[in-house]
Parts: structure tokens; sequence; C-alpha cells
């Protein structure tokens, strides 16, 4: 049975997302859309969960502002996703507290995202809050503002 111990966290290049993205948050999609807008930017962090050498979970943080927000120093965390099989093992908590650990040291004030229905309880239980109403994201589905102060 893997322990925590058996994962190595890393912060990758934007196409070694690819295949935790597709799979995850783009499924029956071209490959294409895995990319992001701002995903080269070099102020954009890429964590990459490996487990024996295979990515199996990715985040990224995305130095963009949003104006619901008075904060000047802001993250966006986008395309964060755990393959399947691996889903339900903490590994998320994992590749969230690195990122966060990483923004901290940037003296980033807040984190925000746009989190799909499915994944608000796990922000709430890692101090994320909602703020506004939710949302259609075209082909993607609902979502809802989500934040951290740091």
């Amino acid at each position: 049975m893997a322990t925590k111990e058996d994962y190595q966290i890393m912060q990758i290049c934007a196409k070694e997302t690819y295949p935790v993205r597709h799979p995850v948050l783009r499924t029956g999609k071209p490959i294409e859309t895995c990319a992001f807008n701002g995903d080269d930017l070099p102020s954009t962090m890429h964590i990459g969960l490996f487990y024996k050498n295979t990515i199996v979970g990715v985040a990224s943080f995305m130095k963009t502002n949003n104006n619901q927000f008075s904060k000047q120093l802001q993250y966006q965390l986008r395309g964060m996703a755990i393959l399947e099989t691996f889903q339900g093992k903490g590994l998320g908590k994992l590749v969230l507290n690195y990122g966060e650990a990483l923004l901290k040291n940037k003296d980033t004030e807040l984190i925000w995202c746009n989190a799909r229905t499915a994944a608000v309880n796990f922000y709430k239980r890692r101090g994320y809050k909602i703020t506004g109403t939710p949302f259609n994201i075209a082909e993607i589905g609902e979502h809802y503002t989500m934040y951290k102060v740091l």
C-alpha cells in the first residue's frame, strides 16, 4: 500500500500537466483544450505530483487579479486535478498545500479559483470560502468563485 512518502511533488512546465488535465478536466475534448491562457507566463507556477515517476496530480497558479477582491497580490488556482484512480487518498490536499506554501513565500495575499460544484467541499475543508452565486462555464458546467486569504 502506498504511503505519502511514495509521492514526489515538484514544479513542472505547462505541457507536463496535460496527462492529468486531459482525462480529468477535458474528457472527450481535444488535447489542445488543456492549454490555458497564461500557462507559459514567467509568473505562472505548475505543480506536479508523481507516483513512481508517473504524474498523477497537477495544479497551476497564475498571477491573476479578480476584481471581486481588494488584495493586491492574487493568484488564481487553475486546472487542479488528480487522476481518478488516485482520488480519495488525500493527494489533492498535498498538491494544494505545496502550492500555497510556494505562494506564501512570494508574499501572495489571496488565492482564488473557479471551483466546479463537485469540488466545492474539497476547497471548503481547506479554508476556501465561496463568494457570489454559481455560474456556468460553457461546455464544462456549474462553478463557484472561491478564495482563501493567506
